[in-house]
């Protein structure tokens, strides 16, 4: 039995979530389904800039699952552009989360500032 997949964690949801061609009605139009994590890791690495190897860590998966992820994330784009192809976005396995990062940290699984919740203090890993 194969191990089940992580949720893969992003901080968004996009405000628009399908792309066409003006001009073209959309029955005439092949959809490709782009998952809400391939758009994350989009976001993040080519958007934000960020190496793979941060973005896998606030995406909650390894580096070459990010890899693959953004692989077909921009695969699928390039397809929808190039031929003329709607885009919608959605599914996938993701758990929405609020985006509390610290863009400017470098340390290792860095989510900003946490609070513990036992003992109610405010801890910021970046300041250690």
């Amino acid at each position: 039995m194969p191990r089940p997949c992580r949720l893969r964690l992003i901080e968004q949801i996009p405000a628009v979530r399908f792309f066409k061609p003006q001009g073209i009605p959309l029955r005439q139009l092949e959809v490709i389904r782009l998952a809400l994590d391939e758009l994350e890791a989009m976001r993040l690495v080519d958007g934000e800039g960020i190496y793979q190897e941060d973005a896998a860590v606030r995406m909650n998966v390894s580096r070459p699952t990010l890899a693959r992820i953004l692989d077909s994330g921009r695969r699928k784009t390039t397809q929808a552009l190039l031929e003329g192809k709607a885009l919608a976005i959605e599914g996938g396995n993701t758990q929405l989360i609020e985006s509390s990062f610290s863009p400017g940290c470098r340390f290792r699984g860095c989510r900003g500032w946490a609070k513990d919740e036992t003992s109610k203090e405010e801890s910021d890993p970046c300041k250690t």
